[in-house]
């Protein structure tokens, strides 16, 4: 039978090799004493391995064959609600008689207690077989983890020898771990996409003291669910203008009756028909004063946001592995059997770098969204035991603080060139499965051209890439500007292994390391270089607070961000080949993938130095002439 999990080299090295579980699985039992835990670490990894087998059956099996109906049927809207391709509904069926959407809850609620990284394994098995079904589920287990994770955070989870005595949304978190309900966000309305300054929903007590929430959502994954996280703006402009006056709520959009009547909350105004996604249901949404439970205080909204956004990045990151591993294998194997010229494609010189790359593009993604998930969970969860954690001296708590915060950082890090890399490849390499068929890939019968439709939202859809590479931008130049001295240490640290390594693969990746590292000293140069000429025209009495306070990011930063997307791209390249030499340093069958990525990614890495650091100049003097003569123009 096919199984998209044991037919995974790559995959199955991370479960059986490449993830040290241990520390997972501590922080995810929290040291409670259960006849249901795993005895070891060992015994754990068993479970999961298990787990991941069955799904990878599941998805080969029962998701796989029945795609192409649910595509060409597609959701629709009648009588006020959205009808999911018939597949579809019973997919889902059998995923709640599976008991997958308890797969990461604790034992206290009735989950499964899987790390998340279990969760995210499986979502890469979902996405290969179909992106809507693997986008459908996800806002199960997410939303009612994100529920949990929340009330820790609010601090209305009351914990015990940190188990779980009550915590505020247990009803809503077992309603949709049964399969009942599902949950999404609703963030993004038809004047505000990235720019989250200016949303317009409101939220606003009643008498009694109840928040009511009015405003439109759009483009919202599977917004015919249940229980909507809502970001909306309580307070006015003027007294907290921007992102302050934003806050967040769940918002439950209808109530059955006992008789099986349905009466909505919130309206679905529209179901939006897609270029791809035919089987998830994208939604707008009017909210005209419905009820809304206030999650943290007022103002938290974006702060709360992002922890959602982090997750649901890390997610797409996997979503997007899943569906570039599913037009790799389709292509791999149309090539492997048509023939042209006396041979099949697959043996000629040009196919045969195609799928190559393809294959090497996968693997460094995976090493990348397994590091970047790992150090996120690990973040959270031992953010929650140093917060709750009684029995442990004040001390300790501190210390595993700390630690947690290093893994937050590393995280944060790692999530926008994860999120912005594996969608840009998305997109490129269902283009190229399309391409290796052919004719053959423009027809639907081939599965080509969906995977190609699919694709093309993943660089837009939870955050844009672009947004992602200015995240990283202003992340990774922040960071040489607050420590300095840190980053000219690993300046040199990496100029000395590029010289004097034993191992040949560790003075290439640090030749790479340098790279990056010259180009982040190049544009933090260039920022100071125009920040100062700026200031020649302002008295000299004005110079320190002009260059060290006066900074405006839209101004000052013009180059940098100019070249945002090409410093992540290398940005991505150089943290992937670090993670799979230290792969190869613990394995040596790694050595080969390392080996293999190295030989595509430095010339890549060459060429976006040069780009860098010798263009932009004419196209910003001319934005910059443009902005000058903006107010004439308009008189």
């Amino acid at each position: 039978m096919a199984n998209f999990f044991t037919d995974n080299e790559d995959l199955l090295y991370y479960v059986d090799q490449g993830i040290d579980w241990r520390p997972l699985v501590e922080a995810s039992e929290r040291g409670i004493p259960s006849a249901e835990a795993p005895g070891t670490p060992e015994e754990a990894v068993a479970l999961y391995r298990d787990m991941a087998e069955m799904i990878g059956e599941f998805a080969a099996e029962e998701i796989a064959p029945n795609v192409a109906e649910m595509d060409r049927e597609g959701v629709r809207l009648e009588d006020g609600e959205a009808v999911l391709p018939a597949k579809m509904d019973a997919l889902f069926e059998r995923i709640r008689d599976l008991d997958l959407h308890w797969l990461s809850l604790p034992r206290e609620l009735g989950g499964m207690n899987c790390p998340n990284l279990v969760y995210f394994i499986n979502a890469e098995l979902f996405a290969r077989a179909d992106v809507s079904v693997m986008a459908h589920h996800g806002f199960h287990s997410g939303i009612a983890t994100a529920l949990l994770l929340f009330s820790i955070r609010e601090g209305t989870t009351r914990f015990r020898d940190m188990e779980i005595e009550s915590t505020r949304f247990r009803k809503e978190i077992e309603e949709i771990a049964r399969g009942e309900a599902w949950g999404t966000m609703d963030i993004t309305e038809p004047d505000a996409g990235s720019d989250m300054a200016r949303l317009r929903t409101t939220a606003v007590q009643d008498e009694q003291g109840t928040w009511l929430v009015t405003g439109e959502k759009i483009f919202i994954t599977s917004g015919h669910g249940k229980y909507h996280f809502v970001i909306a703006r309580t307070e006015s402009p003027e007294a907290a203008p921007g992102l302050e006056g934003l806050s967040f709520f769940l918002v439950p959009t209808y109530e059955d009756g006992p008789d099986g009547e349905r009466r909505r909350i919130v309206k679905i105004a529209r179901v939006e028909e897609k270029l791809g996604h035919h089987g998830s249901a994208t939604c707008a949404l009017t909210f005209d004063r419905a009820p809304a439970m206030l999650i943290g205080k007022r103002g938290e909204g974006f702060k709360y946001m992002l922890v959602l956004m982090n997750m649901a990045r890390l997610g797409v990151g996997f979503e997007s592995i899943g569906l570039c591993e599913a037009s790799y294998r389709l292509a791999r194997d149309y090539a492997a059997v048509r023939p042209s010229m006396g041979k099949t494609i697959d043996r000629h010189e040009m196919i045969a770098d195609y799928l190559e790359e393809m294959q090497t593009d996968i693997q460094g993604l995976r090493a990348l969204a397994m590091h970047g998930a790992y150090h996120e969970e690990l973040a959270q969860k031992l953010r929650i035991f140093a917060d709750h954690d009684e029995h442990n001296p004040a001390k300790t708590r501190d210390y595993v603080r700390r630690k947690a915060q290093k893994h937050a950082e590393e995280s944060r890090r790692v999530t926008p060139l994860l999120k912005y890399l594996a969608a840009e490849k998305a997109v490129e390499i269902a283009r190229r499965a399309l391409q290796i068929h052919g004719g053959n890939g423009y027809i639907t019968e081939y599965g080509a051209e969906k995977l190609l439709r699919d694709a093309l939202v993943m660089p837009i859809y939870e955050g844009t890439s672009q947004i992602q590479a200015l995240m990283a931008m202003k992340d990774t130049l922040g960071a040489v500007l607050k420590q300095p001295q840190l980053y000219l240490r690993k300046a040199a640290q990496a100029r000395w292994r590029s010289l004097s390594a034993r191992d040949p693969l560790e003075r290439r990746v640090a030749k790479l390391q340098v790279i990056a590292l010259d180009v982040e000293q190049y544009l933090i140069r260039k920022t100071a270089t125009d920040k100062f000429r700026a200031m020649q025209d302002r008295p000299f009495t004005e110079w320190t607070r002009a260059f060290f306070k006066d900074w405006d990011p839209k101004r000052d930063f013009a180059y940098a961000m100019l070249h945002a997307e090409r410093l992540t791209r290398l940005l991505a390249d150089v943290e992937i080949c670090e993670i799979l030499l230290a792969q190869a340093q613990r394995h040596e069958a790694r050595r080969e993938v390392l080996s293999r990525y190295l030989t595509r990614a430095e010339p890549r890495c060459r060429y976006l130095h040069d780009v860098i650091t010798t263009t932009g100049a004419q196209l910003l003097s001319r934005l910059a002439d443009a902005e000058e003569s903006a107010p004439e123009a308009a008189q």
